[in-house]
């Protein structure tokens, strides 16, 4: 790009390229249109059959899944990615319908912890059929063994690491 106008320039070759080409812009909405639209027939489903938002499926998914089934509030919202409101809003509805309880941790009086309840992973248990059985039409059953192993790998690339 000319640094004044804004507009596409030929590259020096000791720089690196900085706008995308169409091809890595095509590979990168493609990414972004098949994400969103599995994302859409999960949620979908599991709104439809268990009245569970996708988000809530997470968080239920996250503390089954976490030691003593429990997280910092911090640590879920990192885990479900979810800013720390947004995870914030959802465990209060989820803690208004029974399956979620909220604990101050006992060494650090600001602390607070989300535990999964009995009726929570219960309820986990019953949504997990419908969500797997989605992940598996819509995801698995699309791809071949060679394809999964690839994306798992592309993805892994993608995924940053955490400190």
């Amino acid at each position: 790009m000319d640094d004044t106008s804004g507009t596409p320039t030929r590259e020096h070759p000791a720089r690196r390229r900085v706008v995308p080409t169409p091809a890595e812009l095509a590979s990168w909405r493609s990414f972004l249109r098949a994400h969103a639209g599995v994302t859409r027939q999960l949620e979908t489903e599991l709104e439809g059959e268990q009245q569970l938002s996708l988000a809530a499926y997470d968080v239920l998914v996250q503390l089954s899944e976490a030691p003593g089934h429990r997280l910092r509030m911090t640590e879920l919202a990192d885990a479900v990615l979810l800013s720390r409101s947004g995870v914030t809003r959802l465990v209060d509805r989820l803690e208004r319908v029974g399956l979620v309880a909220r604990a101050k941790v006992a060494d650090d009086g600001r602390g607070v912890t989300a535990r999964l309840t009995d009726t929570g992973y219960d309820r986990l248990r019953t949504a997990a059929v419908t969500h797997l059985r989605g992940v598996r039409a819509h995801f698995v059953e699309r791809l071949d063994a060679d394809d999964l192993a690839a994306l798992e790998r592309i993805m892994g690339r993608l995924v940053p690491e955490r400190s």
